[in-house]
C-alpha cells in the first residue's frame, strides 16, 4: 500500500472513500482538486434560481456534506425547503452527521446507493464530482433517473473531471494538472501512486461525453459553469 498524500494510501486500482480517507477526504479533495471551495460558492449561489419554499434538494455522493451545509445554511429563509445528502458510503455519513452538528433543521444525511433509492420531485440535484467515480454502463441510467426527478424547470448542477478532446488536448491537460499537484506539495511519488490507485475506479469522460449523457437523458438546455483545466461545472436545466 502506497502513500498518496495527506496521510492517506491506497493499493494499486484499490481507491475507496470508506476509512481513513471519509476522515482525511475535505483537505485531501481541497489540494487536489482546482476551485475546490470556490465550486461550492458558485453551486450555492446557482441554487438562489432553483431553490423555492418547499423545496427539495440533493446532493448525491455528499461525501462529508460541506456542499450540503452550505446549501442548507445559505437557503435558510425558503420555508419548508428541505436539503438531502446521500453517500453510499457509511463512513462518509458518519463523518458529516459529526462535522455539521448541529445540523440546520432543514438538512440531513443518507446512506444509501442513489441507483437504488427512491427520490422525490427535486429542484435542484448537485452532483459535485461523482458520476466520474460510477461505472460507465450504469452511468445513463443515473442521469435519466436524475433527470425525470427533477420538477420541470429544475437543474442539475453536475461537477465532474473530464478527458480533453483528443490524444494531443489530453497529453497537455495531465501534464498540467500534475504541475498543480506539485505546487500543492504532493511528491511525485504520491502523484504517481495516486494515479495508480484510482485505475478503473475513476474514468471521467471528455465534456462532449458528459453533455451526451445530459441530452440522451432528455436535457436541452446546457452550459458550463466553471472550467479549469480538466475540471468542469455544468448546469442543465429540465
Amino acid at each position: 500500500m502506497s502513500t498518496v498524500g495527506d496521510g492517506l494510501k491506497a493499493d494499486n486500482a484499490n481507491w475507496s472513500f470508506s476509512s481513513e480517507v471519509a476522515e482525511n477526504f475535505d483537505s485531501h479533495a481541497s489540494r487536489s482538486i482546482p476551485l475546490y471551495s470556490e465550486g461550492h460558492e458558485l453551486v450555492s449561489n446557482l441554487s438562489d434560481f432553483f431553490i423555492s419554499e418547499d423545496s427539495v434538494c440533493y446532493e448525491i455522493g455528499c461525501s462529508t456534506g460541506s456542499l450540503s451545509n452550505m446549501l442548507a445554511n445559505h437557503n435558510t429563509e425558503k420555508k419548508g425547503a428541505k436539503f438531502i445528502g446521500i453517500d453510499i458510503e457509511q463512513k462518509m455519513i458518519d463523518v458529516a452527521n459529526r462535522k455539521n452538528s448541529p445540523l440546520p433543521d432543514n438538512l440531513e444525511f443518507v446512506h444509501d446507493d442513489i441507483l437504488q433509492i427512491e427520490l422525490e420531485p427535486a429542484d435542484l440535484i448537485v452532483s459535485y464530482y461523482t458520476v466520474q467515480f460510477i461505472r460507465p454502463a450504469e452511468r445513463q441510467r443515473l442521469i435519466t433517473k436524475l433527470y425525470e426527478s427533477l420538477q420541470w424547470g429544475g437543474a442539475l448542477i453536475m461537477y465532474e473531471k473530464v478527458r480533453g478532446p483528443d490524444a494531443r488536448f489530453q497529453d497537455i491537460l495531465t501534464r498540467l494538472y500534475d504541475d498543480y499537484k506539485l505546487q500543492q506539495g504532493y511528491s511525485p511519488e504520491e502523484i504517481i501512486s495516486k494515479s495508480r490507485s484510482l485505475k478503473g475506479v475513476l474514468e471521467p469522460f471528455s465534456t462532449q461525453g458528459n453533455i451526451d449523457l445530459l441530452k440522451r437523458a432528455g436535457f436541452v438546455d446546457i452550459m458550463t459553469v466553471m472550467k479549469h483545466l480538466c475540471f468542469e461545472g455544468f448546469l442543465a436545466i429540465k
